[in-house]
């Protein structure tokens, strides 16, 4: 873990840093629906562009990649932190509701402009048998800005009460960052060859020969599934504990001990995980999601609360690096930011989708919506199998 922090080129560091910063100051996903509120708006509006600001995020995961493709990752980086940091300054100043709900949506898009690009300059930079490592730090930074993150925002709201010093705080990180990215990172990114003449004739682009990987879609749809119960914790599990009766603290309880193990442990247990085979590492992250889910089901007592929560965090303990470095070890190296923005689109959007379905399923079967929501992590599992079936060396 060492070495891979301190032999990797100094872009590689403020990568890491950029994501920490973007996760420790990301806070209008937090704040904007508490933002909204207290400028008057109604719960409906309120919904309606808490909805637009997630369709533009994940908007952006899927144009992020060709973007990098074609300007560079460092211009891309750039571009997208001081849009981002532009259109906060101006929400500030809004009141109509149109020209809100559309800040709102540009703010989305140009805020996780930049993850695809950063991902594949991350990968590019590092070498391949470090590919899961970088991740796992990629992660923890994720993790570890989360997790401060609501504490920061409310430090800031305090000063004010009015979210000015909240939005002018993520603007100014931006904008600090943005600066940073254009002072270290490379200009220019790694000469990538071109696409092979099977995929440059396929009509609909780089996308379609993304497509034409039949196994890397099934990686997808695995993804796609495991992450939509993984999801669940955040929509279905507080509502099921709330209408059992169990004190909210069992809830907040859980989701800390999650994010807790994740930053102490991750980096340790992926050192030893990197060093199996990607196939029943992957499959093991599924199916401890699933079952930790399906844990649920049982009689919801504080002791199945925490349970279930320890049993799907070390699937992700276990797995989550290598699922997120896959798309860039599985790609071909002239289409690496297309199957890097292609996962985190699905990632974002299985996110979404989750937990409305999730909702909307317990809405009709109450506790008994457990069993039901584990089911995808058994399709996560199949899809897995046959996907990850060897396919040339993996990274260690």
């Amino acid at each position: 873990m060492w070495a891979t922090i301190t032999q990797a080129p100094g872009a590689v560091k403020v990568i890491l840093l950029g994501v920490l910063v973007n996760r420790l100051t990301g806070f209008l996903t937090i704040f904007l629906a508490l933002l909204l509120y207290a400028r008057g708006y109604s719960a409906a509006q309120t919904a309606v562009v808490v909805g637009l600001y997630g369709a533009g995020t994940v908007l952006s995961y899927l144009v992020g990649g060709p973007l990098a493709a074609a300007l560079g990752t460092r211009t891309v980086t750039v571009v997208s932190l001081a849009c981002s940091a532009v259109l906060l300054a101006v929400l500030l100043a809004l009141s109509d509701f149109a020209l809100v709900a559309t800040t709102v949506t540009l703010a989305g898009v140009a805020s996780q402009l930049y993850w695809p690009a950063s991902v594949t300059m991350l990968s590019d930079l590092t070498p391949q048998h470090r590919q899961v490592m970088i991740q796992a730090m990629y992660r923890f930074a994720v993790n570890v800005g989360s997790a401060a993150a609501p504490l920061l925002g409310f430090a800031l709201y305090r000063l004010d009460r009015d979210y000015t010093y909240v939005l002018l705080a993520q603007a100014l990180f931006g904008l600090g960052y943005a600066v940073l990215a254009r002072a270290v990172l490379p200009r220019r990114d790694p000469v990538r060859d071109p696409p092979p003449v099977t995929h440059r004739r396929r009509r609909g682009g780089h996308y379609a020969a993304v497509l034409a990987d039949r196994r890397f879609v099934l990686f997808l749809i695995a993804g796609f599934f495991s992450t939509a119960v993984y999801t669940q914790y955040l929509a279905t599990l507080p509502l099921d504990i709330a209408a059992s009766g169990l004190p909210v603290f069992w809830y907040s309880a859980a989701v800390s001990l999650n994010g807790i193990l994740v930053i102490l442990f991750e980096l340790p247990l992926t050192k030893l995980s990197q060093r199996l085979p990607v196939r029943p590492v992957v499959i093991a992250t599924f199916a401890l999601v699933g079952l930790g889910m399906a844990t649920y089901g049982l009689p919801l007592v504080p002791v199945v609360v925490v349970t279930g929560t320890l049993l799907w965090t070390l699937g992700e303990m276990i797995g989550g690096p290598r699922v997120f470095a896959y798309p860039a070890v599985a790609a071909p190296m002239a289409l690496k930011p297309y199957y890097i923005s292609a996962f985190q689109f699905t990632f974002g959007l299985a996110g979404a989708v989750g937990q409305t379905v999730g909702v909307s399923l317990f809405a009709a079967l109450g506790h008994r919506v457990w069993p039901f929501l584990a089911l995808g992590s058994a399709l996560a599992v199949l899809f897995a199998f046959v996907a990850l079936r060897p396919r040339g060396a993996e990274p260690h």
